[in-house]
Order: C-alpha cells, then structure tokens, then sequence
C-alpha cells in the first residue's frame, strides 16, 4: 500500500497578485489582499495552487512538496523561501516536515 499526505487540511484563498506569480511559487503578503512570489530567505505564507487574470488560488494550510535547497530534517524546522524551493532557516517560519528525501521536502503548512 502507498501512502498519500494530500487532502489533509487544504484551505485555498484567492488573492491578486503583484509581478509575476506561478503555480508552484511559494508566496508571501506584498500589500493588503495581495501576493508576491517570494524572494530567497523571504518566509512565506503559501503556495500558489494558480495564477490566472491577476489572481492566484494560494494554499494556506495543509501538506504541500517543495524543492529541497541544502539539509531538511524531518520534524519541526524553520522554513523559508530558496531560490528555488525551500531551505531550513532561523528567518523562517516553524513548519513540520514529514517527508524529505534527496530533492524533495513535504511539509504541513
């Protein structure tokens, strides 16, 4: 049997967005009720699911996979944005990790 982390908790809002936003960005707050593609070190608030006519459907909460920048343990670690991806950092915000493997990082948002 495979085991499956999605579906749990998963709550999406619609926001605008500021510049240019992707699905699979993670995002940060950039004015009020609008996102921004974050910047490396940035903690974020989500990931964008899509982006379409100026507004983009953000995870909030939830499990979620990102790219791996440099070491992440499973557990409680602090997370913030990469250049690509996510990477562990003091600047970033606690999240619990439950899947990590060479490349990839699953946490709950």
């Amino acid at each position: 049997m495979e085991i499956s982390f999605n579906g749990y908790r998963e709550n999406v809002l619609t926001f605008e967005y500021a510049g240019a936003v992707a699905a699979g960005d993670l995002v940060k707050m950039s004015a009020s009720g609008k996102v921004a593609k974050c910047s490396a070190n940035d903690a974020f608030i989500g990931v964008c699911l899509s982006a379409k006519g100026g507004c983009a459907a953000v995870q909030l909460d939830g499990y979620t996979e990102a790219k791996k920048n440099g070491t992440v343990n499973v557990g409680y670690n602090k997370l913030a944005a990469a250049a690509t991806g996510v990477k562990a950092s003091e600047s970033g915000v606690d999240r619990l990790v439950i899947y990590s493997d060479d490349t990839t990082v699953g946490f709950i948002l």
